[in-house]
């Protein structure tokens, strides 16, 4: 069980860089401005606007990972229920509480 949480703490973790990192190369939208008129953002690998759609789907995909990640360590790591509610309930002294009422006609 340890080796499967070390991984899915290391896939959050290069996820969660991923995402850092991926965000900060995104441009904001007043930096298409300056594409259309020339910038060197235009003559990138992905084109003007090819960069915008790869990064904010890749950084998507890298949150989705991040996020089912995280809800994977949180059922890996949370301290497991022993005993359930009703097995504590005693049920000899219910029924002794019961008998002793009168039931209205």
């Amino acid at each position: 069980m340890d080796f499967i949480t070390s991984l899915v703490l290391t896939v959050n973790v290069i996820s969660a860089i991923a995402v850092i990192v991926l965000v900060l190369m995104q441009h904001g939208k007043g930096a298409d401005m300056g594409a259309a008129f020339g910038s060197g953002s235009a003559g990138s690998v992905f084109g003007s606007s090819g960069s915008a759609n790869f990064l904010s789907r890749t950084t998507g995909v890298c949150a989705t990972v991040f996020f089912v990640t995280s809800m994977a360590l949180v059922l890996l790591t949370a301290p497991k229920q022993t005993a359930s509610i009703m097995s504590t309930v005693q049920p000899t002294a219910v029924a002794s509480q019961v008998e002793g009422q009168k039931i209205p006609d």
